[in-house]
């Protein structure tokens, strides 16, 4: 079990740029998602029943920081709620979901960075890192956002390495959820549900690492991931036993 340390108060959430323009059908449908989301969170997140399971050499607890955190879009939901208000910085995309998704995200104390994997991402590692030089960790929904599903793209590996900031892993494994019809499969915890947080052993990379030792260090962290996903999967059921005490804090 992993004890839970004080939690500081993160910085304002300010927006990366100017707000974007949608059509009056858009900002509505944009409103009612964002009031949606939100509550769904708000009001399934205390009820969760959480296990964290760490292999040896992982990060110690969800506080810790800086570190270069990774996960897979379909757990957004709960990981949202276990990592609110720990001022992670996270690179949110300039789309219509990429929008609706940072603004909710930011009530809960996160910090989006504009771009994307496909659009401005020079721009979006560049806040990253100024980021984690100042001493906050930043998270990547690695396959977001469109895909293709549980792929690693190269993002985080390139800002290990200009940042000196070691990667890190988990998997939210959900015994009890509604799974939506969508690319990522997103995964919405029924009430009550048992969850197991699997976080992975750190990655570090080396400032002088080759082009040839990022693949290998991106396919490491594809391995991790496919690892730690796969143990909480597997034992999610037996969250609240002696092995897998829950998690203190709600």
């Amino acid at each position: 079990m992993v004890e839970a340390s004080t939690r500081e108060t993160p910085a304002p959430a300010v927006p990366a740029s100017g707000p974007r323009r949608f059509t009056l059908r858009q900002r509505v449908v944009l409103r009612l998602i964002i009031w949606a989301g939100y509550w769904v969170i708000r009001l399934i997140g205390p009820t969760l029943r959480v296990c964290i399971s760490r292999e040896e050499g992982a990060q110690e607890t969800l506080e810790q920081r800086p570190l270069i955190g990774s996960f897979w879009h379909a757990c957004i939901i709960p990981a949202t709620y276990m990592c609110r208000n720990l001022g992670v910085r996270v690179m949110s995309s300039n789309s219509y979901d990429g929008e609706y998704m940072g603004r909710i995200i930011r009530k809960f104390g996160f910090v989006a960075v504009k771009g994307s994997s496909s659009r401005n991402a020079v721009r979006a590692l560049l806040g990253l890192r100024r980021a984690l030089e100042q001493g906050w960790t930043v998270a990547f929904s690695l396959d977001g956002p469109r895909g293709p599903r549980h792929k690693v793209k190269p993002g985080p590996v390139a800002l290990a390495r200009s940042s000196g900031v070691a990667l890190s892993m988990y998997h939210m494994a959900i015994d009890r959820g509604w799974v939506l019809n969508t690319w990522d499969r997103l995964i919405i915890p029924k009430p009550f549900s048992r969850i197991l947080l699997r976080f992975g052993k750190l990655i570090p990379v080396p400032p002088d690492a080759s082009d040839e030792d990022i693949e290998r260090y991106q396919q490491e962290l594809q391995e991790s991931l496919d690892r730690v996903c796969e143990f909480a999967e597997e034992n999610v059921n037996r969250v609240g036993a002696a092995e897998f005490p829950y998690y203190g804090r709600t």
